[in-house]
């Protein structure tokens, strides 16, 4: 599990946070410390062969609180208003997404989520190594080796505040590189 989840999962627990949204749940390490952990999680991933994955070490673990999707999450979020405890998601919006789709996110994020529901994300920031660096694509994206990073400053996480208390807002490293990432804590203010 990473940096992230284990933090998360402390918040959670202060919060009396059982049921979570997983977002771009990549092979599931984050879902499947969660699910161990006695939550109730449903991982999203745009990538069967991701979702595959998850689902067989689900299934190995006999995680039966643990639940799937195939989902991009450009559309619609498939749940109720007002419905989830929390949602969380490791790295998610430095994908190639463009600021409108992450207000887009954003908006359904809100949408979905009880009164003083959380939403928990990790962001590569603007101290990361890898800012800057290769090809420029717009809006803080940068890509390299073919692949594109949305790098994040502390005014862009702002400016995903609609509707939203910033609870806790922190840098962090991970991996060997070091990434740098903001640790994002925002909650659903009405």
């Amino acid at each position: 599990e990473s940096f992230s989840a284990k933090k998360s999962l402390k918040i959670f627990k202060d919060n009396n946070v059982s049921k979570i949204i997983e977002l771009g749940a990549g092979l599931g390490r984050d879902s499947i410390f969660f699910a161990l952990n006695k939550l109730s999680v449903c991982a999203l991933d745009y990538s069967l062969s991701g979702i595959n994955v998850i689902n067989k070490k689900a299934s190995e673990k006999n995680l039966n609180n643990l639940t799937t999707k195939v989902f991009d999450i450009r559309k619609k979020l498939p749940f109720e208003d007002n419905s989830i405890d929390a949602c969380y998601s490791h790295m998610l919006y430095c994908m190639a997404l463009t600021s409108k789709d992450l207000i887009n996110l954003n908006n359904e994020i809100f949408r979905i989520l009880k009164p003083n529901g959380l939403n928990i994300f990790t962001v590569r920031n603007e101290y990361d190594g890898d800012f800057k660096k290769g090809i420029s694509r717009g809006e803080d994206m940068y890509e390299n080796d073919g692949f594109i990073v949305h790098f994040f400053t502390k005014e862009k996480i702002q400016s995903l505040m609609n509707g939203f208390n910033n609870e806790i807002l922190e840098m962090f490293e991970e991996g060997a590189f070091p990434r740098r990432l903001y640790f994002v804590v925002n909650k659903k203010t009405i």
